[in-house]
Protein backbone atom coordinates (compact mmCIF):
# COMPACT_ATOMS: atom_id res chain seq x y z
CA UNK A 1 0.00 0.00 0.00
CA UNK A 2 1.49 3.66 -0.99
CA UNK A 3 2.46 5.39 2.01
CA UNK A 4 3.88 8.95 2.03
CA UNK A 5 7.00 9.22 3.63
CA UNK A 6 9.03 12.32 3.82
CA UNK A 7 13.20 11.78 3.42
CA UNK A 8 14.37 14.90 2.99
CA UNK A 9 15.27 16.98 6.08
CA UNK A 10 18.24 18.64 5.02
CA UNK A 11 16.42 20.50 3.11
CA UNK A 12 13.53 21.39 5.43
CA UNK A 13 11.57 19.91 8.27
CA UNK A 14 8.10 19.88 9.76
CA UNK A 15 7.39 22.66 12.22
CA UNK A 16 7.26 21.62 15.66
CA UNK A 17 3.90 21.67 17.28
CA UNK A 18 5.68 23.80 20.60
CA UNK A 19 7.48 26.08 18.15
CA UNK A 20 4.03 27.42 16.41
CA UNK A 21 2.36 27.67 19.53
CA UNK A 22 5.44 30.01 20.76
CA UNK A 23 5.05 32.16 17.48
CA UNK A 24 1.69 32.68 17.47
CA UNK A 25 1.72 35.63 20.01
CA UNK A 26 4.18 37.51 17.97
CA UNK A 27 1.75 37.15 14.54
CA UNK A 28 -1.46 38.26 17.28
CA UNK A 29 -1.24 40.47 20.21
CA UNK A 30 2.52 40.89 20.52
CA UNK A 31 3.01 42.83 17.54
CA UNK A 32 5.43 45.67 18.41
CA UNK A 33 8.48 46.84 16.42
CA UNK A 34 11.25 45.93 18.70
CA UNK A 35 13.00 49.36 17.59
CA UNK A 36 10.26 51.25 19.16
CA UNK A 37 9.88 53.00 22.68
CA UNK A 38 6.65 52.44 23.72
CA UNK A 39 5.25 49.41 25.45
CA UNK A 40 4.17 47.14 22.59
CA UNK A 41 7.99 47.80 21.01
CA UNK A 42 9.50 46.71 24.17
CA UNK A 43 7.40 43.42 24.81
CA UNK A 44 9.40 42.63 21.12
CA UNK A 45 12.40 43.64 22.25
CA UNK A 46 12.33 41.41 25.54
CA UNK A 47 11.39 39.06 23.11
CA UNK A 48 14.18 39.16 20.62
CA UNK A 49 16.88 39.42 23.50
CA UNK A 50 15.64 36.91 25.50
CA UNK A 51 15.57 34.44 22.35
CA UNK A 52 19.64 35.69 22.11
CA UNK A 53 20.18 34.64 25.70
CA UNK A 54 18.89 31.17 24.89
CA UNK A 55 20.82 30.65 21.74
CA UNK A 56 23.78 31.34 23.11
CA UNK A 57 23.62 29.69 25.79
CA UNK A 58 22.61 26.90 23.13
CA UNK A 59 26.24 27.40 21.71
CA UNK A 60 28.12 28.31 24.87
CA UNK A 61 29.37 32.23 23.26
CA UNK A 62 28.27 35.61 24.67
CA UNK A 63 24.63 36.71 23.87
CA UNK A 64 26.21 39.81 22.07
CA UNK A 65 28.31 37.46 19.49
CA UNK A 66 24.15 36.28 18.15
CA UNK A 67 22.89 38.41 14.63
CA UNK A 68 19.51 37.29 13.37
CA UNK A 69 19.24 37.06 9.69
CA UNK A 70 16.43 35.50 7.13
CA UNK A 71 18.30 32.21 6.59
CA UNK A 72 21.18 30.26 6.25
CA UNK A 73 22.08 31.50 3.35
CA UNK A 74 21.95 35.16 4.40
CA UNK A 75 24.19 34.33 7.35
CA UNK A 76 26.54 33.05 5.10
CA UNK A 77 26.59 36.24 2.19
CA UNK A 78 26.84 38.42 5.55
CA UNK A 79 30.04 36.70 7.23
CA UNK A 80 31.56 36.10 4.53
CA UNK A 81 31.54 39.41 2.67
CA UNK A 82 31.33 41.42 5.44
CA UNK A 83 34.80 39.64 7.08
CA UNK A 84 36.43 39.81 3.51
CA UNK A 85 35.68 43.65 2.87
CA UNK A 86 36.70 44.61 6.66
CA UNK A 87 39.59 42.74 6.76
CA UNK A 88 40.97 43.75 3.36
CA UNK A 89 40.77 47.50 4.65
CA UNK A 90 42.56 46.79 7.97
CA UNK A 91 44.98 44.58 6.80
CA UNK A 92 45.33 44.26 3.11
CA UNK A 93 45.09 40.86 2.21
CA UNK A 94 42.22 39.44 -0.15
CA UNK A 95 42.89 35.66 -0.38
CA UNK A 96 39.70 33.69 0.75
CA UNK A 97 40.07 29.39 1.04
CA UNK A 98 37.52 27.51 0.71
CA UNK A 99 36.57 24.61 -0.41
CA UNK A 100 34.76 22.63 -3.57
CA UNK A 101 32.42 21.02 -1.66
CA UNK A 102 30.92 24.02 0.08
CA UNK A 103 27.32 25.12 -0.07
CA UNK A 104 26.31 27.16 -3.16
CA UNK A 105 25.51 30.01 -1.16
CA UNK A 106 28.97 30.01 0.17
CA UNK A 107 30.45 29.47 -3.44
CA UNK A 108 28.39 32.02 -5.40
CA UNK A 109 29.21 34.66 -2.29
CA UNK A 110 33.26 33.60 -3.24
CA UNK A 111 32.35 33.71 -6.96
CA UNK A 112 30.98 37.34 -6.38
CA UNK A 113 34.00 38.53 -4.34
CA UNK A 114 36.23 37.77 -7.02
CA UNK A 115 34.01 40.87 -9.22
CA UNK A 116 35.32 42.55 -6.65
CA UNK A 117 39.09 41.94 -6.87
CA UNK A 118 39.71 39.38 -4.02
CA UNK A 119 41.45 36.04 -4.70
CA UNK A 120 39.56 32.94 -4.04
CA UNK A 121 41.12 29.39 -4.07
CA UNK A 122 39.03 26.02 -3.82
CA UNK A 123 40.71 23.40 -2.23
CA UNK A 124 40.45 19.69 -3.29
CA UNK A 125 39.17 17.05 -0.76
CA UNK A 126 40.21 13.69 -0.02
CA UNK A 127 38.25 10.36 -1.87
CA UNK A 128 35.93 10.23 1.19
CA UNK A 129 35.05 13.88 0.63
CA UNK A 130 36.75 15.54 3.61
CA UNK A 131 39.13 18.30 3.69
CA UNK A 132 42.03 16.99 5.34
CA UNK A 133 44.81 18.30 7.69
CA UNK A 134 47.12 17.98 4.81
CA UNK A 135 45.57 19.55 2.32
CA UNK A 136 45.49 22.21 4.26
CA UNK A 137 48.87 23.01 5.29
CA UNK A 138 49.55 22.65 1.86
CA UNK A 139 47.37 25.80 0.53
CA UNK A 140 48.50 27.62 3.80
CA UNK A 141 52.30 26.99 2.43
CA UNK A 142 53.47 30.86 1.59
CA UNK A 143 49.97 32.28 1.97
CA UNK A 144 50.29 33.69 5.36
CA UNK A 145 50.74 37.27 4.14
CA UNK A 146 47.58 37.54 2.02
CA UNK A 147 45.53 35.09 3.08
CA UNK A 148 42.27 36.62 5.12
CA UNK A 149 39.63 33.64 5.94
CA UNK A 150 39.12 30.50 5.51
CA UNK A 151 35.58 28.95 5.23
CA UNK A 152 35.17 25.11 5.43
CA UNK A 153 31.56 23.33 5.93
CA UNK A 154 30.79 21.49 8.93
CA UNK A 155 28.83 18.78 7.82
CA UNK A 156 27.75 18.51 3.79
CA UNK A 157 24.65 18.91 3.28
CA UNK A 158 24.38 16.50 0.47
CA UNK A 159 26.45 13.73 1.50
CA UNK A 160 26.62 14.18 5.63
CA UNK A 161 30.27 14.09 5.20
CA UNK A 162 31.57 15.70 8.55
CA UNK A 163 35.12 18.08 8.25
CA UNK A 164 36.98 17.90 11.28
CA UNK A 165 36.64 21.69 12.05
CA UNK A 166 38.10 21.58 15.67
CA UNK A 167 41.59 20.16 13.95
CA UNK A 168 41.47 22.61 11.06
CA UNK A 169 41.24 25.32 13.06
CA UNK A 170 44.66 24.28 15.21
CA UNK A 171 46.43 24.51 11.92
CA UNK A 172 45.07 27.94 11.71
CA UNK A 173 46.12 29.54 14.94
CA UNK A 174 49.13 32.10 15.81
CA UNK A 175 48.45 33.15 11.59
CA UNK A 176 46.25 35.95 11.51
CA UNK A 177 44.02 34.30 9.77
CA UNK A 178 40.09 33.95 10.23
CA UNK A 179 37.76 31.13 10.40
CA UNK A 180 33.89 30.70 8.93
CA UNK A 181 32.45 26.88 9.24
CA UNK A 182 28.66 26.65 7.58
CA UNK A 183 26.98 24.53 10.05
CA UNK A 184 23.88 24.34 8.75
CA UNK A 185 23.32 20.56 9.45
CA UNK A 186 24.83 20.39 12.59
CA UNK A 187 23.57 22.79 14.43
CA UNK A 188 20.61 22.20 16.88
CA UNK A 189 21.48 17.78 16.02
CA UNK A 190 25.21 17.78 17.54
CA UNK A 191 26.67 19.32 20.06
CA UNK A 192 28.46 22.85 19.67
CA UNK A 193 30.50 24.17 21.77
CA UNK A 194 31.75 27.70 20.59
CA UNK A 195 34.68 28.52 23.64
CA UNK A 196 36.12 25.16 22.53
CA UNK A 197 35.52 25.39 18.62
CA UNK A 198 37.94 28.28 18.14
CA UNK A 199 36.35 29.01 14.92
CA UNK A 200 35.41 33.62 14.49
CA UNK A 201 32.22 33.21 12.13
CA UNK A 202 29.12 30.52 12.47
CA UNK A 203 25.92 30.24 10.41
CA UNK A 204 23.39 28.41 11.03
CA UNK A 205 19.61 28.24 10.37
CA UNK A 206 15.81 27.45 11.88
CA UNK A 207 14.13 25.34 9.41
CA UNK A 208 16.78 22.30 9.93
CA UNK A 209 15.88 21.94 13.18
CA UNK A 210 12.08 22.60 13.72
CA UNK A 211 12.15 26.03 13.51
CA UNK A 212 10.72 28.27 11.08
CA UNK A 213 11.85 29.52 7.66
CA UNK A 214 12.86 32.92 6.80
CA UNK A 215 15.31 32.54 10.19
CA UNK A 216 18.80 32.46 10.58
CA UNK A 217 21.73 33.11 12.73
CA UNK A 218 25.72 34.23 12.35
CA UNK A 219 27.65 33.77 15.36
CA UNK A 220 30.66 36.69 14.40
CA UNK A 221 33.24 36.16 17.82
CA UNK A 222 33.68 39.77 19.57
CA UNK A 223 36.30 41.66 18.12
CA UNK A 224 36.14 40.14 14.19
CA UNK A 225 36.25 42.94 12.22
CA UNK A 226 32.35 43.13 9.88
CA UNK A 227 30.78 45.09 7.73
CA UNK A 228 26.35 44.87 7.33
CA UNK A 229 25.46 43.28 4.50
CA UNK A 230 22.03 44.95 4.60
CA UNK A 231 22.51 48.46 4.89
CA UNK A 232 19.32 51.51 6.28
CA UNK A 233 19.20 50.31 9.42
CA UNK A 234 20.49 50.08 13.48
CA UNK A 235 19.31 46.87 14.15
CA UNK A 236 21.49 43.83 14.99
CA UNK A 237 23.73 46.53 16.51
CA UNK A 238 24.01 48.48 13.30
CA UNK A 239 25.15 45.11 11.75
CA UNK A 240 22.21 43.64 10.30
CA UNK A 241 19.90 46.50 8.98
CA UNK A 242 16.00 45.50 8.94
CA UNK A 243 13.24 45.49 11.31
CA UNK A 244 13.79 41.98 13.28
CA UNK A 245 11.39 38.66 12.57
CA UNK A 246 10.18 38.30 15.92
CA UNK A 247 7.95 35.41 15.67
CA UNK A 248 10.74 33.64 13.47
CA UNK A 249 13.03 34.86 16.32
CA UNK A 250 11.34 33.10 18.69
CA UNK A 251 10.06 29.97 17.33
CA UNK A 252 14.03 29.86 16.64
CA UNK A 253 14.91 29.79 20.29
CA UNK A 254 12.00 27.48 20.86
CA UNK A 255 13.00 25.38 18.45
CA UNK A 256 16.45 24.86 19.78
CA UNK A 257 15.38 24.64 23.64
CA UNK A 258 13.51 21.44 22.13
CA UNK A 259 16.33 20.05 20.56
CA UNK A 260 18.71 21.11 23.13
CA UNK A 261 16.60 18.57 25.57
CA UNK A 262 16.11 15.39 22.72
CA UNK A 263 19.93 15.60 20.70
CA UNK A 264 21.92 13.24 21.97
CA UNK A 265 18.36 10.58 22.24
CA UNK A 266 17.43 11.64 18.65
CA UNK A 267 21.31 11.44 17.07
CA UNK A 268 21.19 7.77 18.34
CA UNK A 269 17.95 7.03 17.35
CA UNK A 270 18.38 8.09 13.94
CA UNK A 271 21.81 6.28 13.83
CA UNK A 272 20.11 3.54 14.26
CA UNK A 273 17.64 4.20 11.66
CA UNK A 274 20.72 5.29 9.12
CA UNK A 275 22.98 1.88 10.05
CA UNK A 276 19.72 -0.56 9.39
CA UNK A 277 18.86 1.42 5.78
CA UNK A 278 22.61 1.02 5.29
CA UNK A 279 22.75 -2.68 5.89
CA UNK A 280 19.76 -3.46 3.89
CA UNK A 281 20.80 -1.95 1.09
CA UNK A 282 23.88 -4.11 0.92
CA UNK A 283 21.71 -7.05 1.02
CA UNK A 284 19.66 -5.28 -2.01
CA UNK A 285 22.91 -5.12 -4.08
CA UNK A 286 26.15 -5.12 -2.78
CA UNK A 287 27.99 -4.47 -5.45
CA UNK A 288 25.93 -1.11 -7.62
CA UNK A 289 24.92 0.56 -4.78
CA UNK A 290 27.17 2.43 -3.31
CA UNK A 291 27.00 4.65 -0.18
CA UNK A 292 28.73 8.09 -0.79
CA UNK A 293 30.37 8.49 3.20
CA UNK A 294 33.56 9.20 5.28
CA UNK A 295 34.41 7.33 8.63
CA UNK A 296 32.95 10.40 10.14
CA UNK A 297 29.29 11.01 8.84
CA UNK A 298 26.31 12.73 10.32
CA UNK A 299 23.68 9.93 10.83
CA UNK A 300 20.85 12.45 9.72
CA UNK A 301 21.98 12.02 5.85
CA UNK A 302 22.53 9.03 3.88
CA UNK A 303 23.43 9.60 0.19
CA UNK A 304 23.52 6.50 -2.16
CA UNK A 305 24.25 6.24 -5.80
CA UNK A 306 23.22 3.46 -8.54
CA UNK A 307 26.44 2.93 -9.95
CA UNK A 308 25.46 4.08 -13.94
CA UNK A 309 27.70 0.49 -14.96
CA UNK A 310 24.74 -1.20 -14.06
CA UNK A 311 21.28 0.90 -13.82
CA UNK A 312 20.39 3.31 -16.79
CA UNK A 313 20.24 6.40 -14.78
CA UNK A 314 17.98 9.65 -15.45
CA UNK A 315 18.08 11.59 -12.32
CA UNK A 316 14.34 12.83 -13.11
CA UNK A 317 12.72 10.29 -13.87
CA UNK A 318 14.44 8.34 -10.49
CA UNK A 319 13.28 11.21 -8.38
CA UNK A 320 9.74 11.02 -10.03
CA UNK A 321 9.63 7.46 -9.19
CA UNK A 322 10.26 7.81 -5.50
CA UNK A 323 7.69 10.30 -5.41
CA UNK A 324 4.93 8.97 -7.38
CA UNK A 325 5.71 6.60 -5.01
CA UNK A 326 5.30 8.67 -1.95
CA UNK A 327 8.47 9.11 -1.10
CA UNK A 328 10.39 12.82 -0.57
CA UNK A 329 13.77 12.85 -1.67
CA UNK A 330 16.15 14.75 -3.70
CA UNK A 331 19.56 14.35 -5.69
CA UNK A 332 21.17 17.57 -3.90
CA UNK A 333 20.48 20.81 -2.17
CA UNK A 334 17.40 22.36 -2.07
CA UNK A 335 19.01 25.41 -3.30
CA UNK A 336 18.96 24.56 -7.09
CA UNK A 337 15.02 23.80 -6.56
CA UNK A 338 13.10 23.37 -9.57
CA UNK A 339 15.93 21.60 -11.45
CA UNK A 340 17.79 18.28 -11.11
CA UNK A 341 21.76 18.90 -11.41
CA UNK A 342 23.85 16.65 -10.95
CA UNK A 343 25.76 17.49 -7.82
CA UNK A 344 28.89 19.44 -8.05
CA UNK A 345 29.70 18.05 -4.20
CA UNK A 346 29.75 14.63 -5.66
CA UNK A 347 31.67 15.44 -8.61
CA UNK A 348 34.38 17.31 -6.33
CA UNK A 349 34.95 14.13 -4.66
CA UNK A 350 36.18 13.06 -8.08
CA UNK A 351 33.14 11.16 -9.28
CA UNK A 352 32.05 11.04 -12.73
CA UNK A 353 29.08 13.39 -13.81
CA UNK A 354 26.93 10.16 -14.44
CA UNK A 355 27.55 8.91 -11.24
CA UNK A 356 26.34 11.61 -9.70
CA UNK A 357 23.97 11.88 -11.44
CA UNK A 358 22.44 8.51 -10.22
CA UNK A 359 22.75 9.81 -6.09
CA UNK A 360 19.91 10.21 -3.92
CA UNK A 361 20.19 11.94 -0.66
CA UNK A 362 18.00 10.76 2.24
CA UNK A 363 17.64 12.54 5.06
CA UNK A 364 16.28 11.63 8.14
CA UNK A 365 14.72 13.29 11.32
CA UNK A 366 13.24 11.73 14.91
CA UNK A 367 9.80 11.41 13.14
CA UNK A 368 10.97 8.75 10.69
CA UNK A 369 10.81 4.98 11.61
CA UNK A 370 11.43 1.74 10.67
CA UNK A 371 8.60 1.60 8.92
CA UNK A 372 9.37 4.31 7.00
CA UNK A 373 12.58 2.87 6.11
CA UNK A 374 11.52 -0.97 4.70
CA UNK A 375 9.11 1.09 2.51
CA UNK A 376 12.08 3.33 1.14
CA UNK A 377 13.18 0.02 0.53
CA UNK A 378 10.46 -1.82 -0.86
CA UNK A 379 10.06 1.22 -3.40
CA UNK A 380 13.90 1.00 -4.22
CA UNK A 381 13.80 -2.49 -4.88
CA UNK A 382 11.18 -2.00 -7.18
CA UNK A 383 13.19 1.27 -9.04
CA UNK A 384 16.12 -0.89 -9.49
CA UNK A 385 14.41 -4.22 -11.23
CA UNK A 386 13.19 -1.30 -13.64
CA UNK A 387 16.48 0.48 -14.40
CA UNK A 388 18.45 -2.88 -14.03
CA UNK A 389 20.93 -3.11 -17.49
Amino acid sequence: MKKNVYFDNSATTKLHPKVLEAMLPYFKDEFGNPSSVHSFGRKAKVAVEESREIIAGFLNCDASEIYFTSSGTESNNFVIQGLAKTGYLESGRNLILSTATEHKSVLDTLKHLQSENFRTKLMEVDESGKLTSKILEKYLTGLDSELLLISVIDTNNETGIKNDIDELVKITRGRNIYFHTDAVQKFGKEKIDLQKAGVDLLTASAHKINGPKGTGIAYIRAGTPMMPLIYGGSQERNRRGGTENVAGIVGLAEAVKIASSNMQNNFEYVKSLREYFKKELGLLDDKCIRINESGNNSPYILSLTLIPDCYKIDSESILMFMDINGIAVSNGAACTSGTVKASHVIQAMGKSKKYAEGTIRFSFSAENTLEDINYALEILTKLTRQIKK
